[in-house]
């Protein structure tokens, strides 16, 4: 098959890694949300290990501009890196505080956390571009797929329905259609080798950010929905 006549990169990515992408976006948590039945503490868990995830994300991006040879992409990343830095860390701060959360080593320390953080950084440092926009895609396009759905669910706490709002509206829609854009247009010039490599870490992630949910519900998967 010549270069023209294979599919576009994400198309493959969203084929060949079709059970662990729906495995993510039919996960448990995702369920509870669009039932309006996720248990509070469920919640209060996941939002303490995903701001923490935030911050890596902010050097996953710096990882990227420093990757790019392309001043245009430098220049959407450093705008990726602000609506991190100051639009998603702001509603973890305000979350925190409002929900009287602080800080947990434990809750960090869980294999299925510790895991995808480590693993999303080691995709950072040692990856190439295109290989850390997919992993960027991977998540941004679960977030996004699972949350248009969520958003149009009735979510009875007003913090749990601002968070789906935020993966849902039109800038992070924009930001995920973005790096598949930019994605399709690398995966033209790459190698069959390097495109299997870019589907190889777009399942990975997949995988990472399945057991990191779960993490949500605490160490023994335990926690009953709320009725």
């Amino acid at each position: 098959m010549t270069k023209s006549q294979r599919p576009q990169l994400t198309a493959r990515m969203l084929t060949q890694e079709a059970v662990s992408f729906e495995a993510m976006i039919e996960h448990r948590f995702v369920r509870d949300i669009e039932a309006d039945s996720l248990p509070a503490p469920v919640f209060d868990r996941y939002l303490l290990i995903e701001g923490a995830f935030v911050e890596t994300a902010i050097a996953i991006f710096g990882y990227a501009v420093a990757r790019s040879e392309d001043l245009a992409d430098r220049r959407k990343l450093i705008a990726s890196l602000d609506a991190l830095a100051n639009q998603q860390m702001p509603y973890f701060e305000m979350a925190y505080e409002m929900r009287g959360l602080s800080p947990d080593p434990d809750l960090q320390s869980d294999p299925r956390v510790a895991a995808f953080r480590d693993g999303m950084l080691d995709i950072a440092r040692h990856g190439s571009f295109a290989e850390i926009l997919t992993a960027m895609f991977a998540a941004e396009w679960m977030y996004w797929t699972w949350c248009r759905r969520a958003a149009q669910a009735s979510i009875s706490d007003p913090m749990l329905a601002d968070w789906v709002g935020l993966h849902a509206d039109a800038g992070f829609a924009a930001q995920a259609q973005w790096l598949r854009d930019r994605l399709d247009r690398l995966g033209h010039d790459m190698d069959d080798a390097a495109q299997d490599a870019a589907v190889t870490v777009f399942g990975h992630v997949q995988r990472l950010e399945i057991a990191f949910h779960d993490a949500a519900y605490g160490p023994d998967q335990s926690e009953i929905s709320a009725p």
